[in-house]
């Protein structure tokens, strides 16, 4: 049956079932599309022959909105949805965000914060025993004790405070149905402590071998530099092919148990999974509501990659996703684009080819396949590995092979591209052809920061690498008579940034002449590197000190110094300035940020090492005035004469 799987009763009662096996809750919207990961686990699972229900953003505060299909023969599953609730809810200054993408007509409030926990303990109230799973981003990056940024805590695992039984990580396709199928062997859910991919819990570990005894969570509550050496520990078992089982105590003979990472897709089974009957849209019943916007990123966009071995310390991919590189075949993508080409809505504009990271299509080194990504090294931080295959022949090849499709007037790649990885291949035909083909007149790449002691944190390549490959960008757009652009992502308030680096990019956008409409500062989110530096202090790879801006007005001091020449930033660029010794900044010189308000700027000035301008030295007034003045003389002056002598 080619439709939507059920929402309702009634729509479970039309395809014959008297009950559904597993109750699926999620945070989103329904949306039944291979870029949304509910969407995949259910297809999966029906695929293996078992009968999924979709409870679509239920009343939270009513235990009855669980209830749609009655009790489910398995077990309940649940997921946050596509987004950690609360990065969904709140920015990172911790306002709450005006619209959801993943609600009907953008309306926030339909989901809860924290939803894997809320859905778990809604569950809880009716369903004594049944068996709950967790799953999606929000359990994944949450399946350890793990640090809080909303709360400013040590929190748990989510599985103990969502009273789940079984938590399952990363992208979930081989543990899902090897959970399903043991519970529908009459397995104990208890007993289900095998399955690679899963995080359990226990009361004793006489059947646990060879594993890792993490901290226990009142160590970590209690020193975090034991944060940082646990955390550490799991970022280095996060391979499926050398990592450990992890045991994290909680006290009162009270275990959570990692088992290590699932296998990654095989690319037949990655090219299985995408070619399930997805409606690929989301459900019509929400089309009176104003539908979902989240659709319209992803529609006429081609996954065509998972992981990346990019390492950043800021990005949760190693967690989720992993270090291995899986992709799905030519033919697999080429079949999904030409379901989108017969799209009414289609114009000819496929928006993207990619993942994680768009050019990465095959493993780093040979040895991955079989013996995993080395558990202390990165691919490409800070050097490229002199074991590192760079090759963008396969990719070429897949984009070369869509623009030629019928129907296709331009394949755009708005996924990541990595630099540093481009940089490293000797042959520039990918360059040249991704110039050519494949930017609508700019290119977005992410060097985050220009300062290399930053860089350092961001686990980024020196400034030096971004430096080559924006000059041969844009030697080679010249050559292609493109007129065509670079938008760098930049963030600001990263371990390890003071206010120093901080205006060392403000200096360094000005020489470019380019002020950023966006900025990222950084949000401390679950499982990153960098999130465990601002947390404890340390970088957890060396435990060397680093600077942290936990203040939230030094950090808009250092987001403000990012975009300073807009008149909102004006006196948090000031302050910042004056702050970190730097009034040589703020006069009437073109290599001034800002210019002066009053005459206390300008004597700040004379009391710094840089000389006045004359502008300073005549007026030693507001730039406001010198302005007036400036415009004036410019204005009231015809044929080189006074036009209006008596208003002078």
């Amino acid at each position: 049956m080619n439709d939507f799987l059920p929402i309702t009763k009634e729509d479970m009662i039309k395809r014959g079932w008297d009950s559904v096996d597993f109750t699926f809750v999620i945070g989103d919207a329904y949306v039944d599309h291979p870029s949304f990961g509910p969407a995949i686990v259910s297809r999966v699972l029906e695929s293996a022959g078992y009968k999924v229900g979709i409870i679509a953003q239920p009343d939270w505060k009513n235990p009855e909105s669980i209830n749609v299909f009655g009790e489910p023969r398995l077990g309940f599953l649940i997921s946050a949805g596509n987004m950690d609730s609360m990065v969904n809810h709140y920015s990172v200054s911790k306002k709450r965000r005006a619209k959801d993408f993943f609600t009907p007509g953008g309306v926030m409030g339909k989901r809860p914060d924290h939803a894997t926990v809320v859905y778990g303990n809604l569950i809880r109230q009716t369903y004594k025993n049944k068996p709950i799973v967790i799953g999606g981003i929000e359990a994944s990056l949450r399946r350890m004790a793990h640090y809080d940024y909303w709360d400013d805590c040590l929190k748990r695992s989510v599985l103990l405070d969502s009273q789940a039984d079984i938590l399952s990580f990363g992208m979930g396709e081989h543990s899902i149905v090897e959970i399903a199928d043991a519970l529908n062997q009459n397995i104990p859910v208890e007993e289900i402590t095998f399955i690679k991919g899963t995080v359990y819990k226990t009361k004793s570990l006489d059947n646990i071998y060879d594993y890792i005894a993490l901290p226990s969570y009142q160590d970590l509550k209690a020193d975090k530099l034991n944060y940082a050496r646990s955390f550490y520990i799991q970022y280095t078992n996060t391979d499926p092919f050398s990592g450990k089982v992890l045991v994290e105590p909680y006290g009162n003979n009270l275990y959570v148990v990692q088992n290590p990472m699932a296998k990654p897709l095989t690319q037949e089974e990655m090219d299985k999974v995408y070619a399930l009957p997805y409606m690929r849209t989301y459900h019509p019943c929400y089309e009176k509501d104003g539908g979902i916007d989240a659709i319209k990123e992803v529609k006429f966009s081609l996954i065509s990659n998972r992981g990346c071995f990019g390492g950043c310390s800021f990005c949760a991919l190693t967690f989720h996703q992993g270090r291995i590189i899986q992709t799905r075949s030519h033919q697999s993508i080429i079949d999904e684009a030409k379901m989108i080409i017969k799209d009414p809505e289609f114009k000819g504009y496929i928006h993207d080819v990619g993942g994680p990271t768009a050019n990465f299509r095959h493993t780093s080194c040979k040895k991955q396949l079989t013996k995993g990504v080395c558990p202390n090294k990165q691919c490409l931080f800070p050097k490229p590995c002199k074991n590192l295959t760079v090759d963008h022949t396969d990719y070429l090849e897949l984009l070369r092979k869509l623009r030629s499709l019928d129907g296709v007037k331009k394949v755009f790649i708005r996924s990541g591209i990595r630099f540093d990885y481009i940089m490293a291949d000797p042959d520039d035909t990918f360059f040249k052809e991704m110039c050519q083909y494949h930017i609508s007149g700019q290119l977005k790449v992410a060097p985050e920061h220009i300062a290399d002691a930053v860089l350092q944190k961001l686990g980024k390549p020196e400034n030096s690498v971004y430096k080559s490959f924006c000059k041969k960008y844009a030697e080679i757009n010249k050559k292609l008579g493109k007129p065509q652009y670079l938008v760098p992502y930049l963030m600001s308030s990263h371990p390890g940034s003071t206010l120093k680096e901080a205006i060392a990019l403000a200096e360094y956008l000005r020489d470019l002449g380019y002020m950023p409409e966006q900025v990222q500062d950084f949000y401390p989110t679950p499982s990153t590197i960098s999130t465990c530096m601002y947390y404890t202090g340390v970088d957890p790879r060396t435990m060397e000190k680093v600077y942290v801006a936990h203040n939230p007005h030094e950090k808009a001091m250092q987001r403000a110094l990012i975009q300073y020449k807009d008149p909102k930033n004006y006196d948090l660029v000031h302050e910042a300035l004056v702050t970190a010794h730097r009034t040589d900044l703020i006069g009437f010189d073109k290599k001034c940020l800002i210019r002066p308000r009053n005459t206390h700027d300008v004597n700040a000035r004379k009391k710094s090492a840089k000389p006045l301008t004359e502008a300073e030295k005549k007026y030693g007034i507001s730039f406001e005035k010198y302005d007036m003045i400036q415009n004036s003389n410019k204005g009231d002056k015809k044929d080189g004469k006074p036009k209006n002598k008596k208003r002078r």
